[in-house]
């Protein structure tokens, strides 16, 4: 089997991916469905009430921080998801049958989506962290980049389906489909070999439990450095559902098939990008940054495009840079922190990572409402020019980076090997004192 896919030659891996790819091509589906209703049917074209929808579905993620990561360090990761899953299910249920009965309004669509956020904040750390289970260690990046993989390549069927459902019998549909794909994740764990899990050390009940994953970020700088850039362009940058849908019926005068075709184009990059990091024996820092300024450029042009058909060949590119610098940056956090601790530090991650969109998405809603959604883009574009600034000064400090300018020429140099030694050590001692506590 190829390096690329080399996670897959494990049962346990195989089985819990084809169910996971299902349950993501429902979730994107069901996402996009959402977000089509409440900007032509519940509303009239309002971009702020997709931003909310998307705040409430996200904002868990941060307001439940203290709860969730410690419930996926202590207990049965398995029968965590199990349990989120069907949850997830149930309400995905709910909303179908308001839906399909013509009796939705945009008050129940809030409702489900802060509950299905809720769902979301356990379900995440847990699924993050379950992965370490179903794979070796030398294979984790591997898993986490095809994990990223097939949530993109769900991003691209789900919106396209979703699309063309939505035009030919209605959203309801779509949200009743979506609810029956949670049975796949379900299957999928009932069907796992659990005598070959490779189980990790849990947290033990002691004082002090909820703090201590911040207290491990707080020593180690390099993660510090990720959350930063993570939070930045997850808040500001990452609102594809109010860019696309807004550029896609305001802009270019499109429908629901149209826009789903958007967000297939966006996901097509994001594969590539999640496959080209499953390449790699672990993620690099340097991936992080280069991307970060590439995703930059790629949402000023995606601004500036004058037609539909050039600004869907935009959205990979940016698909692409932003799918780089969330599978590296989750891969870095993930094989750097110890299994104790590792829940409560994914939850960090995924707080900051989803857990802006409160923050991010009404404000990118408002803008696009006022000046255009051309203009929200802009938004995402400067949130990658601060991002790739925090890493610059980063490479500064902590890995001496300098730029030489003799002979006419322009060098680069610096002293990563000496600083990665440093922070190796601080992550052992780190660990060791996780260890001790325990």
């Amino acid at each position: 089997m190829s390096a690329t896919f080399r996670s897959l030659s494990g049962f346990n891996y195989r089985v819990w991916a084809a169910g996971a790819l299902v349950s993501n091509v429902g979730t994107w589906m069901q996402r996009t469905a959402q977000d089509w209703i409440v900007l032509t049917q519940l509303t009239n074209h309002d971009a702020a009430a997709v931003g909310f929808v998307m705040a409430l579905q996200f904002g868990p993620q941060l307001l439940l921080l203290p709860l969730t990561g410690l419930v996926a360090d202590r207990f049965d990761q398995r029968k965590i998801i199990m349990a989120t899953q069907a949850a997830g299910g149930a309400l995905g249920l709910g909303l179908g049958i308001l839906t399909v009965t013509n009796q939705v309004q945009l008050w129940h669509v809030y409702v489900f989506a802060a509950l299905l956020g809720c769902v979301a904040a356990f379900d995440a750390p847990a699924r993050q962290t379950f992965v370490s289970q179903l794979v070796g260690g030398k294979n984790l990046s591997n898993a986490v980049a095809l994990n990223s993989a097939s949530f993109s390549a769900a991003r691209m069927i789900g919106p396209a389906v979703a699309g063309l459902l939505t035009a030919a019998v209605g959203a309801g549909w779509v949200f009743l489909i979506n609810a029956g794909s949670f049975g796949a994740v379900l299957l999928s764990l009932m069907f796992l070999r659990v005598g070959e899990l490779q189980h990790s050390p849990r947290a033990k009940a002691k004082k002090g439990n909820l703090v201590e994953g911040f207290r491990y970020v707080r020593s180690r700088p390099d993660i510090m450095v990720i959350l930063v850039m993570v939070f930045l362009i997850g808040t500001f940058g990452l609102n594809f559902p109010i860019f696309i849908s807004t550029m896609s019926t305001t802009v270019f005068h499109r429908g629901a098939a149209a826009f789903g075709v958007l967000s297939s184009v966006m996901a097509i990059g994001s594969v590539i990008g999640a496959l080209l990091s499953a390449r790699r024996d672990k993620p690099r820092l340097r991936f992080l940054f280069v991307a970060s300024a590439v995703f930059t450029i790629a949402c000023t042009a995606a601004a500036l495009m004058p037609s539909y058909w050039a600004f869907a060949a935009v959205l990979a590119v940016v698909g692409l840079a932003s799918q780089t610098m969330m599978t590296t940056a989750n891969g870095a956090v993930q094989l750097s922190t110890p299994a104790p601790v590792r829940g409560r530090v994914m939850a960090i991650y995924m707080a900051i990572f989803m857990g802006g969109t409160p923050i991010g998405a009404p404000f990118v809603g408002w803008v696009a409402n006022e000046f255009g959604p051309r203009w929200a883009l802009g938004v995402g574009a400067a949130s990658g020019i601060v991002a790739t600034i925090v890493g610059l000064l980063w490479l500064v400090k902590y890995q001496h980076l300098r730029v030489h300018y003799s002979r006419r020429r322009l060098s680069v140099s610096h002293d990563g090997r000496a600083r990665a030694a440093e922070l190796a050590a601080a992550e052992l001692a780190a660990a060791e004192a996780i260890a001790q506590k325990g």
